[in-house]
């Protein structure tokens, strides 16, 4: 994930050029429904067995501390209502899953957020739960999944992909910074050390078919047949017990889930990495180039980051 260290007017985010955190508003603040579309986040109950939780902020579906924010208060939901048995995510732009962190914001405006129910700040938080929620989630990636985009599908219990429309990557290395959503606990125990290095360290853009061989998704699939696909399988969940689904995933993550204390270290080495000057280089010369807009460096992170010169170059 990726946050900015400075506040410059370059870095302005595509939603608000103040660079002033936003504070959630009346239509965000709660569950919405198809009724209400210009929500950011939008979550349909599909039925009191099934929630769909739509990113629907455009032009990128950037995720930033009001959308964190957001995020927390409907895992408060989730947690609360022991009827849910599955939740899907998806998205409502054309391109991008979410593509990654809102770099318009000032540091502060995420390094002053509260911290979650479990003591940590609200990104390895809210990830640390969706992982240990009781009910299934899945997540459905349809367009470019890097940083934070990745890294919540890394903490869902399922992710499938459109075969031409999808890219998944932890581009942060590439442009001077530590992951911090919890990818290097994550991925060497969903697809083997050297995998998550390479994923990793080299921070390239994965497309999905190399992410299915490596198991950094469970399928790739043709773009037509993956809302049905999805839909069919989250159907099939929610028609099942209740007590069954919770207990079977409460044992499969002893086998497989990292210990919440290799979350939070994450958080804090990208925050430190976030602010140093050859981490601010390498972003204001992304900036400079298109990063943040819709355009040819949100769509091809990999290759932009590794274009990277250094000034004296």
């Amino acid at each position: 994930m990726l946050l900015l260290a400075v506040s410059t007017p370059a870095l302005a985010s595509p939603a608000t050029a103040s660079g002033e955190a936003r504070a959630p508003t009346a239509t965000t603040a709660q569950a919405v429904d198809e009724t209400t579309p210009s929500a950011k986040i939008r979550v349909v109950r599909k039925s009191e067995r099934y929630w769909k939780i739509t990113f629907a902020n455009p032009p990128l579906n950037l995720i930033g501390p009001a959308e964190v924010q957001e995020l927390g208060r409907i895992m408060d939901q989730l947690e609360a209502d022991p009827r849910v048995q599955v939740v899907v995510f998806d998205s409502a732009i054309p391109g991008s899953f979410i593509n990654h962190y809102d770099l318009g914001q000032p540091l502060e405006a995420s390094t002053g957020l509260k911290a979650g129910p479990t003591g940590m700040h609200p990104v390895p938080d809210f990830m640390v739960r969706l992982s240990k929620l009781p009910a299934i989630s899945i997540v459905s990636i349809r367009g470019r999944a890097s940083g934070i985009g990745s890294e919540l599908a890394l903490a869902a219990d399922m992710r499938f992909a459109s075969r031409e429309k999808a890219v998944l990557s932890q581009f942060e290395v590439g442009a001077g910074f530590v992951p911090g959503g919890g990818p290097m606990a994550r991925l060497p125990r969903l697809v083997g050390r050297g995998r998550a290095m390479e994923i990793l360290i080299g921070a390239d853009d994965f497309d999905a078919d190399t992410a299915e061989r490596y198991g950094y998704i469970n399928r790739a699939l043709p773009d037509a047949d993956l809302d049905s696909f999805v839909d069919a399988l989250a159907t099939r969940i929610a028609s099942f017990d209740g007590h069954a689904i919770a207990e079977t995933k409460k044992l499969v993550d002893l086998a497989s889930m990292p210990p919440d204390a290799e979350m939070q270290p994450g958080w804090e080495a990208f925050i430190e990495s976030v602010q140093r000057p050859a981490a601010q280089s390498r972003l204001e010369a992304l900036v400079k180039k298109g990063l943040q807009k819709p355009g040819d460096v949100e769509r091809n992170l990999g290759r932009h980051t590794a274009g990277y010169k250094r000034p004296s170059e």
